[in-house]
Parts: structure tokens; C-alpha cells; sequence
């Protein structure tokens, strides 16, 4: 079984339906012992990350999160999920859950984009590509052109660049996934993403991390 965060974040049946449409057993879930049985973890949502934070908190699942992490169960963080997991948020100076080390970064407050000079706005809403650093099994048989789709005014900023697996530009060049072990994380919403993000969400539920 597939468990899907629920922390008040938003955007959890979307996620679901495309598990579903895929053809795998799934469960949205706030009870820490159903995520911990589970064979692999998708932590989504959108939102504030102090809000997110203090409902992880308040349910325990942020002490699971990380015994999730630790134990390789394959864990995607999608959006908020991906920013989360870091050590603190430049929104509203968050302490965050610190599985990985780095915080996540607000945009710019004159975005522009480089080649013409147009004024970008954020939050960054829209299609955009993910160039990958390095393969990985999460977008295996993905095109490289293929774009995912994106909203959001924060993004991942890792302290080490062994964590980068892709980035994506918008005004400037952002981290856009990264993965580390069993975790991997996106900004984008897969489960928003058309054919690009159902095969990543098929790719997430087959992998298994060596």
C-alpha cells in the first residue's frame, strides 16, 4: 500500500486519483502506524510551511517522516513536500523537518527574464522543463523536453550539490528535484503533470532503492 500525507496541505485526492488511474492500492492518512507499514510514502501538499510544520508536528508525523527516510521506505516529497524536508524555510523563517541539509529559498523579488527583461511573476505558475544532473529511476523514459507543471514562490535550496538531480529555469536556474537514498522530491505536482507526471508517479511506485 501506497500511504499519502495527510496534513492539511492540500491536494491529496489529486495525488490519489492518479495512483488509482494507475492502477496502484493507495490511502490518504493522518494515523503514523498506517505510514509506517506502508511500502513506499508520498508527502505532498501546498501551502505555508509554518502551518504544514505545526500540523506535523501536532499528529507526530514528523518524527515518521524521518523514520521513513532512515529506513530507505521510498518516500516522494512533492511541492510543499519538497521544500519540508529541508532544515528551515525563508517563509516566515520556519523550522523544518531537517531530514535533508539546506532550507528553501524564496524567488527573487524582481524576477526578470534574462533574454528580454519581461518582469516574471511569482508565484512561478505554469509548464516548465526539468533538466536533469544526473538519471535516475524516478524519470526513467521520461523526454527531456517533457514539462511539468509548477506553482509555487519557494524552492529547494540543498547545501550539497550531490543532492541536485534536476533544475528548471524560470527568471533564474532553481532546483527543481533532488534526491538522496530513497527519498526523491519535486517541485512541480506530478499528479497535475499530464503523461510526463503519471509516468514519474508509475516510475516512483516500481522503484526500489539499493
Amino acid at each position: 500500500m501506497i500511504a499519502i500525507i495527510d496534513y492539511k496541505a492540500g491536494n491529496l485526492t489529486s495525488v490519489l486519483r492518479a495512483l488509482h488511474y494507475l492502477g496502484y492500492e493507495a490511502k490518504i492518512t493522518s494515523n503514523p502506524q498506517e505510514v509506517l507499514q506502508a511500502e513506499r510514502v508520498i508527502f505532498p501538499g501546498v501551502g505555508a510551511a509554518a502551518t504544514a510544520m505545526e500540523d506535523l508536528k501536532k499528529t507526530g508525523m514528523a518524527e515518521v517522516l524521518k523514520e521513513i527516510y532512515l529506513r530507505k521506505t521510498p518516500l516522494l516529497g512533492i511541492c510543499l513536500g519538497a521544500q519540508i524536508i529541508f532544515e528551515e524555510s525563508e517563509e516566515g523563517n520556519t523550522r523544518c523537518l531537517g531530514i535533508l541539509p539546506g532550507k528553501a529559498k524564496a524567488f527573487p523579488s524582481k524576477l526578470k527574464n534574462p533574454e528580454t527583461g519581461e518582469v516574471l511573476k511569482v508565484p512561478h505558475m505554469g509548464w516548465n522543463r526539468v533538466k536533469l544532473i544526473k538519471p535516475h529511476p524516478v524519470f526513467s523514459d521520461i523526454h527531456p523536453e517533457a514539462e511539468f507543471y509548477f506553482v509555487h514562490s519557494y524552492y529547494p535550496m540543498p547545501k550539497y550539490t550531490e543532492l541536485i538531480l534536476g533544475v528548471t529555469d524560470y527568471g533564474i536556474r532553481f532546483y527543481s528535484a533532488i534526491a538522496y537514498r530513497g527519498l526523491v522530491a519535486v517541485q512541480f505536482h506530478p499528479e497535475k503533470s499530464g503523461r510526463p507526471g503519471l509516468k514519474l508517479l508509475d516510475n516512483f511506485c516500481q522503484w526500489r532503492p539499493r
